[in-house]
């Protein structure tokens, strides 16, 4: 998906998305295929992340010009200064002139209302294998990308917007803005991104909050960060910074940034790799790769595995990770599952263990973007297996463990939202062993975020137009 990071860059800052690979029906592995066909090329190369309507081309400014010749040079060339390789060497020149032509033209005249009008109807009973539901949009108004669910023990939602926007959708289905919001950098993939409550909220009434910082003392260089503060009316108070990702880099994707408490009450923080696999993530010395394990205050634990370790960043839980955007904890036996992208190939779920290291990069089920390999290895003796990995790619995002007793033969099994793809996933779970799995709510558009409810329903977040939806059992 080399081509989708290069078409990114054309756009404006705030529209660099997560990579994926190439669909099952062109390539059944992880070879790069140049199909020939340009719509097909842009179905398997660029659609997981600028949408398969091409939703991200539609009113936006081209940083680096929209003529024929500068989207032909830019996918071409690359920008490597961005993380953006060249893929003139995976695609023919004639298959770069075919596919620019094939995405100008589709945007030619369209507009995000047109986009949004051609949405599938999904307002009827929707059967899946195990159960019949319906969809209720709470609603359709949230701005640019929503990212992240929290709901409240009142039963309203809190709702981010990468583009830095914090919303409450009340029990009313009406949607008020919280002021008080940390400053974000949005750019590329990063902005505002998760939100979380106190598992004390009612006495407490903190929020945590990920988001893409800038460093302080230089502008273009940026990290993952926590913010807390107490939530008074429709306003963040008392906001401080609790956690920071060291060190600031200059790139603008790969912040991971999902957030969960334990059963214990430690909170867990993601981290990416910030696109430097090579450099950060089998490293102690640094907290980029990694899945961080601190105290609701910030503060660290001194029981975390590497908290004595000379030279560690002590919060460090788990590392050899790459852009893991899904957390969640079991509802039964309390450990914390994670998800995450792979390169071409390659998304994974891992069940994090105190000092694991998941491997990346140097065990891998994926491959570079342009088709090359960059490690002969999937299984290495003390580097952890995924409990379940997709090739091809699915772009999986946020994802919940449904519990309860709404939901019958859903219960315990694990819902993943992709953004490739538009759907959400269902893994049928035995224990920890995936024993079936199928896909929900087709074509619904790009999925960020699965939340199972206080109340005991199930939650989306959906892009274009932002919608937050409730999953309701028809009893």
């Amino acid at each position: 998906m080399v081509l989708l990071f290069l078409l990114s860059i054309l756009l404006s800052c705030n529209n660099s998305l997560e990579p994926v690979s190439s669909e099952e029906e062109i390539d059944p592995g992880n070879e790069i295929v140049d199909s020939g066909d340009a719509a097909l090329n842009y179905r398997n190369n660029c659609g997981g992340c600028h949408g398969q309507d091409l939703g991200s081309f539609v009113e936006r400014e081209w940083a680096y010009g929209n003529a024929q010749d500068d989207v032909i040079n830019s996918i071409t060339d690359g920008y490597a200064s961005n993380g953006m390789p060249a893929y003139g060497s995976a695609l023919s020149a004639q298959a770069i002139e075919d596919l620019t032509t094939f995405i100008l033209t589709e945007i030619d005249g369209k507009t995000k209302a047109m986009l949004e009008e051609e949405n599938p109807d999904l307002s009827g009973l929707i059967s899946s294998d195990d159960l019949t539901f319906r969809l209720e949009t709470l609603t359709d108004e949230i701005p640019g990308i929503p990212w992240g669910i929290a709901q409240l023990p009142t039963g309203e939602i809190l709702v981010t917007e990468r583009g830095g926007g914090l919303f409450l959708v009340n029990n009313d289905k009406q949607l008020t803005a919280i002021t008080g919001v940390p400053a974000v950098v949005s750019q590329g993939q990063g902005g505002l991104l998760d939100v979380l409550i106190h598992p004390d909220f009612e006495n407490n009434a903190f929020v945590y909050l990920s988001y893409s910082r800038a460093n302080p003392n230089n502008a273009s260089e940026r990290t993952t960060a926590v913010a807390r503060g107490r939530l008074e009316g429709n306003n963040l108070v008392q906001v401080e910074n609790i956690f920071t990702a060291l060190p600031y880099l200059g790139s603008t994707h790969h912040y991971g940034s999902r957030l969960e408490f334990d059963n214990d009450g430690y909170l867990y923080v993601s981290v990416g790799d910030r696109g430097f696999r090579e450099v950060y993530p089998q490293e102690l010395d640094n907290a980029i790769g990694k899945i961080h394990r601190i105290h609701d205050d910030g503060q660290i634990p001194t029981d975390n595995p590497f908290y004595n370790t000379a030279g560690a960043v002590n919060s460090i839980f788990t590392y050899g990770t790459r852009n893991p955007q899904g957390m969640s904890l079991h509802p039964e036996t309390g450990a914390l599952w994670e998800g995450e992208h792979g390169p071409q190939g390659g998304d994974e779920i891992n069940i994090l263990e105190a000092g694991n290291n998941n491997g990346w990069p140097v065990i891998s089920y994926g491959i570079n973007y342009d088709g090359t390999i960059f490690t002969d290895l999937t299984a290495l003796a003390g580097m952890e297996q995924p409990i379940y990995y997709w090739t091809p790619s699915i772009a999986p995002c946020g994802m919940t463990f449904v519990s309860g007793n709404f939901y019958g033969n859903w219960r315990n099994d694990l819902f993943v939202s992709s953004l490739k793809f538009e759907y959400l996933h269902r893994l049928q779970m035995n224990g920890n062993e995936v024993i079936g799995h199928e896909t929900l709510v087709d074509g619904i558009g790009r999925v960020r975020d699965a939340h199972m409810g206080i109340d005991g329903y199930l939650y989306i977040v959906v892009e274009g137009p932002g919608r937050l939806i409730r999953l309701v059992p028809e009893q």
